[in-house]
C-alpha cells in the first residue's frame, strides 16, 4: 500500500471524521501531503553514496479563510503530515538532520483553495553531520481555483546537484526564505529549438506519463487513464498535446472544470488543474 493511501486511511476516523468535514471542499490533505513529498524530492542533496538528505521542517501556507477553518486542527494535522513524510522517506531511503516539524501559516497573499509549501534543512543541536544546505528555491503556489497553475518561477540553482524531480511545485518565500513568487500567471517558456516537451498528470499522487498525441481520461477500462469516481463518465474528456496542449470535453455528465471554469474546451499549461466528477486532475510539462 502507498505512503499516500495509508495517510488517508490514517485520516479518515481523526476527530470522528471531523477532516472529512473540513477537507470537503477547497485543500485537500492527501493534496498537501503529494506537495510535501514532492518537496523532499525537489530538495534532496546527495552528502556521499550512502546518505542523501532532505528538508525536515515544512511550512504549509494557507489562504486566510482555509487557514481559519484548519487551524484548531492544526497540531493533529501537522502531526500526520510529519509521520506521512517519515514514511516517504523511509521508503525512498532518505535521512533527515533533524526532528520532522510540518506547521500550518497564513498567507495573506493567497485565494481560497491555495497552499503554498516551504522547506528548509535543520540540524538537531546533536547532529554531527556537516552544515545544512541553504534554503531550496521559490516556486509558485498550488492549489484549487482562485489563480493556481502558475508556471514555475526562475531560481537560481542550489550549489549542489539535487536529485532530478518528478516535476513538482517547490517552496516560496518568507521564513529565511527566497521571496514568494509573483501571483501573476506567465505564459510558459517556449520550448528550445530542437528540444522535446514532455507531458504528464497527476492523480492523487499518481503520475501518468502522455506519450502518444491524445490522451482520454474515463471511467472505461477503455480509457488511456481510468478514474474510479461515479462522477466520471465512461469516456470523459481528451487531453490533446502540442503548442499549445488543450483539453477536450467528451459529451460527458458533469463536464469539466479548468482552472475554476466549466467549460467544454480549454488550453492547458503546466501546473493546470482539471476537475473531472470529484477528481482533481493535475496538467503538468517540460522541457527535456
Amino acid at each position: 500500500m502507498g505512503v499516500l493511501k495509508k495517510f488517508e486511511q490514517r485520516l479518515e476516523g481523526l476527530v470522528n471524521g471531523t477532516f472529512a468535514k473540513v477537507f470537503k471542499s477547497e485543500v485537500q490533505p492527501v493534496e498537501i501531503a503529494g506537495a510535501l513529498q514532492r518537496e523532499c524530492d525537489n530538495n534532496a542533496t546527495i552528502w556521499n553514496r550512502d546518505r542523501t538528505v532532505v528538508p525536515n521542517d515544512f511550512i504549509v501556507e494557507l489562504s486566510t479563510p482555509d487557514f481559519e477553518r484548519l487551524s484548531p486542527y492544526s497540531g493533529q494535522l501537522g502531526d500526520e503530515l510529519a509521520g506521512m513524510v517519515r514514511d516517504y522517506a523511509k521508503q525512498q531511503r532518505y535521512t533527515f538532520m533533524g526532528p520532522i516539524k510540518v506547521n500550518l501559516e497564513k498567507a495573506d497573499d493567497l485565494d481560497t483553495g491555495l497552499y503554498r509549501v516551504r522547506s528548509r534543512t535543520l540540524a538537531s543541536s546533536t547532529s554531527q553531520a556537516p552544515a545544512a544546505p541553504p534554503a531550496a528555491p521559490a516556486a509558485p503556489p498550488a492549489g484549487r481555483p482562485g489563480g493556481y497553475g502558475y508556471p514555475p518561477a526562475a531560481a537560481p540553482a542550489p550549489p549542489m546537484p539535487p536529485v532530478p524531480p518528478p516535476g513538482a511545485r517547490g517552496p516560496a518565500g518568507g521564513y529565511g526564505y527566497p521571496q514568494p513568487a509573483s501571483a501573476t500567471p506567465q505564459p510558459p517558456a517556449a520550448p528550445a529549438p530542437g528540444g522535446r516537451t514532455r507531458h504528464w498528470i497527476e492523480i492523487n499522487g499518481a503520475r501518468h506519463q502522455i506519450s502518444r498525441a491524445t490522451l482520454v481520461l474515463g471511467r472505461s477500462t477503455e480509457a488511456d487513464v481510468r478514474i474510479d469516481d461515479p462522477g466520471v463518465s465512461r469516456r470523459h474528456c481528451e487531453i490533446r498535446t502540442g503548442t499549445p496542449s488543450t483539453i477536450q470535453d467528451l459529451g460527458s455528465t458533469n463536464g469539466i472544470v479548468v482552472d475554476g471554469q466549466h467549460t467544454t474546451r480549454a488550453t492547458l499549461r503546466d501546473g493546470s488543474r482539471i476537475v473531472v466528477g470529484s477528481t482533481t486532475v493535475i496538467y503538468r510539462q517540460a522541457e527535456g
